[in-house]
């Protein structure tokens, strides 16, 4: 009794594989997103850093006047570091996003081809 999974196989041809298959360059797809969003994001960043020192220092200088000048610098670092990390954690989602998004897009082009 055979079934229909019974049959043979053939071997495929030896060949040496054709030179104008082969891809023209060996470099790994990457996932990350384009220069020109990291530097924005960079950028976003120490603008954030920036400003959110300047409002430390604002708050510090009501706070305490120029009585306390340490207080008043570690309130602006505090702002500081606060706002970068706020600002790094959106920029990071916002460029895990973007990756997420093009790749749907290739996904949806390939489709339709």
């Amino acid at each position: 009794m055979t079934s229909e999974y019974d049959a043979e196989v053939q071997d495929p041809p030896k060949q040496a594989p054709n030179r104008d298959s082969l891809p023209q360059s060996f470099e790994i797809p990457s996932a990350l997103p384009s220069v020109t969003a990291r530097a924005l994001a960079f950028a976003a960043i120490i603008t954030a850093s920036v400003c959110g020192g300047l409002m430390g220092f604002a708050l510090g200088r009501l706070q305490w006047g120029t009585t306390d000048g340490a207080w008043v610098f570690m309130t602006a670092c505090l702002g500081s570091f606060i706002a970068s990390t706020g600002v790094g954690i959106v920029s990071v989602l916002v460029l895990r996003a973007m990756a997420e998004w093009s790749d749907v897009a290739s996904i949806r082009a390939r489709r339709n081809k």
